[in-house]
């Protein structure tokens, strides 16, 4: 792989790992030698100088990367960064890691990939706070000058009291409902407190008129102390803030941030959308949590995380739900049922991609990375890293944030990672699904390991490693090819890595590059692992839930082609010059949708992975004869289907005479003309056209 006149500045810090200059420069083709400095971040400083004086920059190490990207700031070029030390020069394994260092760099070399879609995020310092009086207000007063705060008192505090001067706005409630995102924060909730504190003036009047004092000097009503004197609304006067029979109770307002100070957070999920604080009642969390709120205000862009085609949702059809798989996997509750299909809300999704790993059909896809530009990555290490003469590559996702620091911690205190480990980072290590897994083997991978460090729910990403084992174990495959790495520490992490054999791969790698499409990437990785198989098969059974399958249809279907309309993929088809039901079991997608509209609940889900040619031709599901009118010979429809009808309205009232029985059996024009000559006393044989 060319590079140009990009640099590539390596150094082995300080003599503490291991760099084979020669051998990585031939490993990627490059046009110049490589040469491994020694303090490139101290003394060899100006080497990076002068190389960004020349063009664009990649140094291959990332400790200094504030400190390389101050000197670059200035200069017409471009310096990117790529983790040689942690990733292989510190590892026990080291003076064998040159082909995976020859991966990262070619890795590194890539084109950058076609921007994201963006989402634009604006807001304001407008800054609810939420909690008992006491921490509310003391919280406000101390942030009352960097935002504009509101307070929402949620219960009283014995020496809570509201400030003399009214210099931002306080009210008092229960039941309070939080909703929406950054900017757009809906908050709802019910004044039980018969003081409203916005008409309040803060005499005082009523807590000295109180007998029971039942009246704090935060304006709350303790109603356990209450007896119903009344004497604070005649002291309150023309004022007319105290109300003990106020029926509109309801209020809402909406604020740019919410510093929630509950016990228990008011928005309850694993993934809470940004501008949302609720650190609990602890001091330090609350003052780290205000801080943190402040880097929300202004605008921001954030990624389109996830692409929705609707086309190919089978989330429902006609009122019919079926899958409600990203629905449910979705930690930050940004999808929501839309009718026949779902709907993603941008502004609260986080980019976990645990929607896209869990979709069968591929209607929602992850954007950041695309399929496509992570598959040509992992292409990319794998072709450098074989012509490196590297052997059995194991390729490690993680995420970027615990997942790096994870590894980055296992470089530094243990072993660090073996040298056919090949890290990959992506944005959230919950998006790699079934495609990426299978995909991987297929391009030359023997195993694939899915840090599960900062993901949502490792239960996801095992669903997906079972599923590709039983279909890489049904196709002779042999050993453990998948594992998701469930380590919160490096000796966990140790462990899980270097105590993994190696396991069977494909014999000749894949030369395609992984389309962004779901099933398009899923059916090359599958037909090329069965091309290449030890022991190529027919059919693979598969558990329930898997993505592929077969639907089988009893006796009791009468053909109505209830299931052809609710099929989202199309698997399902009703033939033009039969009564027959035909099925693809390619396109199957398992979502159910079939056998929930049926409603003679004839249609059972077959998960399975059928691997022959006739999972691409239609096949006939069921075939009956036609039914003709008794009086035209005009055809009706399907045989089972008449006769089902006909079974189930004989014992109405309306159809107690022969005659009625009778015309079940003819089409609507017959019907009504028997019925015209019947109420005029002529009988059918008597009739002429």
């Amino acid at each position: 792989m060319p590079t140009g006149r990009r640099q590539i500045k390596l150094c082995d810090c300080n003599r503490s790992s291991t760099l084979d200059a020669a051998a990585l420069a031939s490993a990627i083709g490059a046009d110049k030698p490589l040469r491994v400095h020694h303090e490139l971040c101290r003394r060899e400083i100006a080497a990076v100088e002068a190389a960004l004086a020349d063009g664009d920059v990649l140094v291959g190490c990332t400790q200094e990367a504030a400190l390389f990207a101050q000197l670059a700031a200035d200069a017409p070029s471009r310096i990117d960064f790529l983790n040689l030390r942690e990733n292989a020069g510190w590892s026990v394994e080291a003076p064998a890691a040159t082909p995976k260092m020859a991966a990262l760099l070619a890795a590194a070399l890539l084109p950058e990939a076609d921007p994201v879609p963006g989402v634009t995020l604006a807001a304001g310092n407008a800054l609810l706070i939420i909690g008992e009086a006491g921490a509310a207000l003391g919280w406000a007063e101390r942030l009352q000058t960097r935002f504009e705060v509101a307070v929402l008192m949620t219960g009283a505090t014995l020496d809570a009291e509201l400030p003399v001067e009214r210099r931002y706005p306080v009210w008092s409630g229960s039941d309070v409902r939080v909703a929406g995102h950054l900017g757009a924060f809906d908050v709802a909730w019910t004044q039980d407190n018969p003081v409203d504190l916005d008409l309040c003036v803060r005499c005082n009047a009523c807590i000295r008129a109180c007998p029971e004092g039942a009246i704090g000097w935060d304006y709350q009503v303790d109603s356990s102390r209450c007896r119903s004197h009344r004497s604070c609304v005649t002291a309150c006067g023309t004022v007319g803030a105290i109300d003990f029979a106020r029926r509109d109770t309801t209020r809402e307002s909406r604020f740019d941030l919410v510093l929630d100070l509950s016990a228990a957070p008011l928005i309850r999920r694993v993934e809470p959308p940004q501008g949302y604080a609720a650190p609990g009642r602890d001091p330090l969390e609350q003052a780290l949590a205000a801080q943190a709120l402040a880097e929300f205000v202004g605008e921001f862009e954030k990624p389109r995380y996830v692409a929705l085609d609707a086309r190919l949702c089978a989330h429902g059809r006609s009122r019919k739900r079926g899958c409600s798989n990203c629905v449910e996997a979705c930690a930050a509750e940004a999808i929501s049922s839309a009718g026949d299909t779902v709907r993603v809300d941008p502004y609260l999704c986080q980019g976990c991609g645990s929607c896209s790993t869990v979709c069968p059909s591929g209607a929602l896809a992850s954007q950041y990375p695309r399929v496509e530009d992570l598959g040509l990555r992992v292409r990319t290490v794998l072709a450098a890293y074989r012509d490196a003469g590297g052997e059995a590559p194991c390729v490690l996702f993680h995420s970027a944030g615990a997942g790096r620091a994870l590894v980055d911690r296992l470089a530094r205190r243990g072993k660090g990672l073996p040298a056919r480990v090949i890290p990959l980072e992506t944005w959230s290590a919950d998006s790699v699904g079934l495609e990426l897994l299978l995909g991987s083997i297929a391009l030359g991978a023997c195993q694939v390991a899915v840090l599960a460090a900062g993901t949502h729910d490792p239960g996801v990403l095992r669903v997906q490693a079972a599923q590709g084992a039983t279909i890489l174990a049904g196709l002779g495959y042999a050993g453990e090819h998948f594992r998701v790495v469930e380590a919160d520490d490096w000796p966990a992490l140790e462990a899980a890595l270097w105590d993994w054999a190696p396991a069977s791969g494909a014999s000749r790698p894949a030369a395609f590059h992984l389309p962004g499409r779901k099933r398009d990437a899923l059916e090359l990785s599958i037909r090329h692992l069965l091309a290449v198989a030890p022991q190529p098969v027919e059919e693979i059974p598969l558990a329930a839930g898997a993505p592929f399958g077969s639907v089988s249809v009893s006796d009791a279907c009468t053909l109505c082609m209830s299931c052809v309309s609710a099929c989202p993929s199309g698997a399902l088809s009703a033939a033009s010059d039969a009564m027959r039901l035909g099925f693809i079991e390619k396109s199957c997608v398992q979502c159910g949708l079939c056998a929930s509209s049926c409603p003679e609940n004839a249609v059972t889900l077959m998960p399975r992975l059928l691997l022959d040619e006739s999972a691409r031709r239609t096949v006939p599901l069921r075939e009956a004869e036609i039914f003709h009118c008794i009086r035209c010979a005009k055809p009706m429809g399907a045989k089972p289907l008449i006769d089902a009808m006909f079974t189930r309205l004989v014992s109405h009232a309306m159809f107690a005479g022969e005659a009625e029985r009778q015309r079940l059996h003819m089409c609507g024009d017959c019907r009504v003309v028997d019925l015209m000559h019947s109420e005029n006393g002529i009988k059918a044989w008597d009739m002429t056209e």
